[in-house]
C-alpha cells in the first residue's frame, strides 16, 4: 500500500484544516489535497491525503472508512494513478462514421 488515500464523499464544507485534524491521529499527514472545479472553484467532494509512511496511510484507511466527518459518511481507499484516456480528451467520433451516414439510415427528422 502506498501512502497517499482517496477520501471521497466529502462535505463541500470540509476544509484542509478539517482533513488534517480528522487524519493527523493516525500519523503524520504531509499533504492535502482538496479537488475543486475548474470552471466555478467549488470543492468536488473529494481529496486526497498523503502520510509519511504506508503504515500510517493503512491505518487512517482503516479507521477513516466510513466515518463521519462533517455530516458525510467517508469513502477511503488506497489513491491509485490516473488512468490515460490515450489522447487529449474525449473523441465524439468514430474512425469508420462518414459525414451524413446518419441522414443516410433513414432518420429524416434532422
Amino acid at each position: 500500500m502506498n501512502s497517499k488515500l482517496y477520501v471521497g464523499n466529502m462535505s463541500f464544507d470540509t476544509t484542509e484544516d478539517g482533513l488534517r485534524t480528522a487524519f493527523g491521529q493516525f500519523g503524520a499527514v504531509t499533504d492535502v489535497y482538496i479537488a475543486n472545479d475548474r470552471e466555478t472553484g467549488r470543492p468536488r467532494g473529494f481529496a486526497f491525503v498523503t502520510f509519511n509512511t504506508a503504515e500510517e496511510s493503512k491505518l487512517a484507511s482503516e479507521k477513516m472508512n466510513g466515518a463521519d466527518l462533517d455530516g458525510r459518511v467517508l469513502t477511503v481507499n488506497e489513491a491509485r494513478p490516473k488512468e490515460s484516456t490515450g489522447g487529449a480528451g474525449r473523441s465524439y467520433s468514430s474512425p469508420n462514421r462518414k459525414a451524413g451516414a446518419f441522414q443516410a439510415r433513414g432518420n429524416r427528422r434532422y
